[in-house]
């Protein structure tokens, strides 16, 4: 596997959440990250309202602005990924 970025391992784990939530090992499997590299981006996204921990179902959920976020990383990849190679 590729070394990948924060942003994108960032924008993995919104996409696991989604819109239905998501308890830590699906985001742990699913992204590929160990249980110490997990919790931290779970802190930092929850520090930055990105996903929210909802106690009663024990999950993780994206909050709008996680949404807006996800939203704006694909267009921005997707403008990356379109434009000529400079070399």
């Amino acid at each position: 596997m590729k070394n990948r970025s924060r942003l994108e391992i960032i924008a993995m784990i919104l996409e696991t959440v989604g819109d239905n939530g998501a308890i830590q090992a699906k985001i742990m499997y699913k992204v590929y990250l160990s249980f110490l590299q997990m919790k931290e981006y779970l802190s930092q996204l929850m520090k930055n309202d990105l996903i929210v921990y909802d106690d009663g179902a024990q999950i993780y959920k994206m909050t709008d602005k996680g949404r807006r976020f996800l939203i704006l990383y694909k267009q921005m990849t997707e403008s990356i990924t379109m434009t000529k190679p400079i070399l």
